[in-house]
């Protein structure tokens, strides 16, 4: 039996390039965040970017607000000796008519405690907004939705 696959889109296909450059560009802003340098990572979004995390929470505006948003969100393991580890793959780079690019990524966020054994939750969607530009790929917007709240 022979299958022939499909594709459900018809945007033309990322570059080798990007698709590159739009790995290394998540890996280390999740390092940034995993690490709790928000001014690093909330420096991967644009000027103007928006950053929403939570369904229901409105977005956090620019990158000062974001770093706000991040600080008050991670308040709240104060005295928890707790490590957490956001995961991305299954990444879809789709160029936009307006020069942006449309990424949407699979995202799981892990979390261990001393002693204790890793705890997955949640699995969310990553839909972001990426401008590449001269001083490389940068955030314009990103929307996470979570799959528990679909």
């Amino acid at each position: 039996m022979t299958t022939t696959a499909t594709t459900a889109t018809t945007a033309p296909p990322a570059s080798t390039d990007l698709l590159v450059r739009a790995q290394h560009f998540y890996a280390h802003q999740m390092q940034h965040l995993d690490a709790g340098r928000f001014e690093e990572y909330a420096a991967t979004f644009t000027e103007d970017g928006e950053f929403q995390h939570s369904p229901g929470v409105d977005p956090a505006r620019t990158r000062p607000g974001i770093v706000r948003e991040l600080v008050d969100f991670h308040r709240r393991f104060d005295g928890d000796p707790v490590q957490r580890r956001h995961w991305f793959n299954h990444m879809a780079l789709e160029h936009q008519e307006d020069g942006t690019v449309r990424s949407t990524v699979y995202a799981l966020v892990v979390t261990v405690r001393p002693g204790g054994k890793p705890d997955v939750a949640p699995s969310c969607l990553v839909h972001d907004t990426l401008v590449d530009g001269p001083e490389g790929i940068r955030l314009k917007s990103r929307r996470i939705t979570h799959d528990q709240q679909f």
